[in-house]
């Protein structure tokens, strides 16, 4: 007798199917737990941390997180095999669950510390520190990257640099699907001028199917992600899930065939404030955690309004939980007006 072709929730799962990216002064851990009120099987990423900041700097600060965020990946900014060797170390001890190397980003400030974008013209650098973290680490080890950099223009360089990092030991690469312009552009330019290339990027899954290549740039929404599955492992969305947070709601059901953490945003709002109240105790403040929440109603009526309340409310030194309350209830009173 034939067996019944199995549910997509008893599948084996690629663990990078569906992942949010790692974005500056963005995805901190308060951000990283709003989310995770949405969505429970998405891989998370923190903000690029540099070597410097944890060799030298207040680790906890840079590395605390709460339990519920895993699976949670841990992104590193350096170039120096032997102290990206330490972090990873530092970040396997902290409970992370993959470390992150970033070759992907185009500042300024990340080029002058020779790391970031500025890597993809040194792969056989870049595969040293690849080996130098998986001899400290037996987590993974990943890398995230651009097509390319300034004068690269050929697929063949594209080629180059994850094959010669892949002999590092790196078996999951993610890929924005842009150049990089080192010079000229803007960080926020670069990621929206130079065209994007899915074709390259899918190309790359053909030529190295042993390798899980992953997604990144330009995709806004859940249909277009799922689509990509047809051509790589997985996809890696940054500015739509935060500036559209509701939709990683989606996420579980689409993408890992289970249902979602929780049925509304009106749970969300009961769980965080939970947290909210926490935070405060800590020391923090209000904006700290709501900034990251602006976006939760886009879309729907009242959802001016709520950005409105918590963006002109939450920076005073008193604001407490009670101001996403009063925010919320604002926005559902609006929401009855349109029925």
């Amino acid at each position: 007798m034939q067996s019944k072709p199995l549910k997509l929730a008893e599948q084996p799962i690629n663990p990078w199917r569906f992942c949010t990216a790692p974005c500056m002064d963005w995805t901190d851990r308060h951000c990283r737990y709003f989310w995770r009120l949405m969505t429970r099987h998405a891989r998370l990423y923190t903000e690029m941390v540099t070597t410097g900041a944890l060799l030298h700097g207040d680790v906890k600060r840079h590395l605390q997180f709460n339990d519920c965020e895993h699976p949670l990946a841990l992104q590193l900014g350096g170039s120096d095999p032997k102290d990206l060797a330490q972090c990873a170390a530092l970040g396997q001890s902290w409970g992370y669950d993959e470390i992150n190397l970033n070759c992907g980003c185009p500042s300024d400030r990340v080029q002058n510390g020779r790391f970031g974008a500025c890597l993809m013209a040194e792969p056989a650098l870049v595969r040293d520190c690849v080996a130098a973290m998986r001899d400290a680490a037996s987590i993974p080890i990943t890398v995230k990257h651009r097509l390319g950099i300034d004068h690269q223009e050929s697929y063949a360089e594209l080629v180059d640099f994850v094959g010669t990092v892949a002999n590092g030991g790196c078996d999951v690469f993610i890929v924005h699907a842009r150049k990089a312009w080192l010079q000229g552009l803007s960080p926020k330019e670069n990621r929206e001028i130079p065209p994007l290339n899915y074709p390259w990027v899918h190309q790359l899954k053909k030529d190295f199917p042993s390798l899980t290549i992953v997604i990144n740039g330009g995709i806004t929404d859940l249909t277009v992600a799922e689509e990509q599955l047809k051509h790589v492992d997985g996809v890696m969305l940054g500015r739509a899930p935060y500036q559209n947070p509701w939709l990683l709601s989606e996420v579980d059901p689409t993408f890992f065939g289970v249902g979602a953490p929780l049925a509304s945003r009106e749970a969300v709002i009961d769980r965080l404030i939970d947290y909210i109240d926490g935070t405060l105790s800590d020391g923090n403040r209000l904006h700290h955690v709501t900034r990251h929440v602006l976006g939760l109603y886009q879309r729907q009526p009242g959802g001016r309004l709520f950005r409105r309340v918590l963006s002109e409310g939450a920076h005073h030194a008193t604001a407490s939980s009670a101001l996403l309350r009063t925010a919320a209830d604002a926005c559902a009173v609006r929401q009855t007006e349109y029925q």
